[in-house]
C-alpha cells in the first residue's frame, strides 16, 4: 500500500497548524503541565489502548523499575496489572502530578523524585527496566543520546528500556519540527539548557540508532498504536 499520500496530508495540515500558531508564546515544561493539570488524563485518554498494551513487552521477572516522565502514572496501571509487586521510582517534572499519583498508589512501592530525568542520578546496574511514556519526544538527538546512554548503564544486564512515544511519520517532520522550535526559543528569548512544551519527534530509524549507539544490543520497533510507537531496547 502507498502510504504518500496519506504521508503528504499530514504534513500539509502540520504545516497549516505551524502556521495558525506561529506566534504563540512557548512555554516552559513544567510551567505547561501545571495549568493542565485537572484535564491531563482526559487529553491523555486518546492513547487508553497505548496505556492498556504498553507493559506486554516488559519482562516477567521486572521487579525495579525506573519510569521517567511519569506524570500521574497512566501507564503504571497496566505495570502493575502485570508486575503487581514491581517497586517504581516516578521521575517528573511536576510536582502536582506526582502528588496526584502518589495519591493513587498508597500501597505500592513508589518512590517519587521531582526533578529533570537528565540531571537526576539513576546509579549503574540497578533496575530491571526503564520505561516512559510520550515523554521524550520534546528532545533534541544530542540531549537524548546522553540520556539513553545513562538509561543504558542504569539497566542491568538483560534490562530493558520500553519508550512509547511520539515518533516522526518522516525526515520532513523531524527537520521541520526542530527548525520552528529553534526559532520559538530564539524569539522568546528562552535558553538552550531551559525545557519547553514543543514537539520534537524522531524518525523511528533515528531513534533506534541513537538507542543502538548508546549500547543496546536489540532494539525493536514494535508497534504504533494510535500515533504512539512502542519501542523495545534490550541491554545485552
Amino acid at each position: 500500500m502507498d502510504i504518500r499520500p496519506d504521508i503528504d496530508r499530514y504534513m500539509c495540515e502540520l504545516r497549516a497548524w505551524l502556521e495558525e500558531t506561529k506566534d504563540a508564546p512557548i512555554e516552559e515544561m513544567a510551567a505547561f503541565f501545571a495549568k493542565r493539570i485537572s484535564g491531563y488524563e482526559e487529553h491523555m485518554s486518546v492513547w487508553h489502548e497505548a496505556y492498556a498494551r504498553f507493559a506486554e513487552p516488559l519482562p516477567p521477572n521486572c521487579h525495579t523499575v525506573l519510569d521517567l516522565g511519569c506524570g500521574t502514572g497512566l501507564e503504571l496501571a497496566s505495570v502493575f496489572a502485570r508486575l503487581p509487586y514491581a517497586e517504581i521510582t516516578g521521575v517528573d517534572l511536576s510536582r502536582e502530578m506526582l502528588c496526584k499519583l502518589s495519591e493513587k498508589y498508597p500501597d505500592k512501592a513508589l518512590t517519587l523524585i521531582c526533578g529533570n530525568y537528565f540531571s537526576v542520578p539513576f546509579g549503574e546496574s540497578r533496575y530491571d527496566a526503564v520505561i516512559s511514556f510520550e515523554s521524550l519526544h520534546h528532545f533534541a538527538p544530542d540531549r537524548k543520546q546522553k540520556l539513553f546512554r545513562k538509561i543504558h548503564a542504569a539497566l542491568k544486564t538483560g534490562g530493558v528500556f520500553l519508550e512509547c512515544d511520539y515518533i516522526a511519520c518522516c525526515k520532513e517532520e523531524e527537520t521541520l519540527l526542530s527548525r520552528e522550535c529553534v526559532r520559538r526559543r530564539a524569539e522568546a528569548g528562552v535558553a538552550d539548557d531551559v525545557f519547553v512544551h514543543f514537539d520534537t519527534p524522531l524518525t523511528a530509524e533515528h531513534e533506534t540508532a541513537l538507542l543502538q549507539n548508546a549500547g543496546f544490543g536489540k532494539v525493536q520497533v514494535l508497534d504504533s498504536i494510535n500515533g504512539a510507537t512502542l519501542i523495545r531496547a534490550e541491554k545485552q
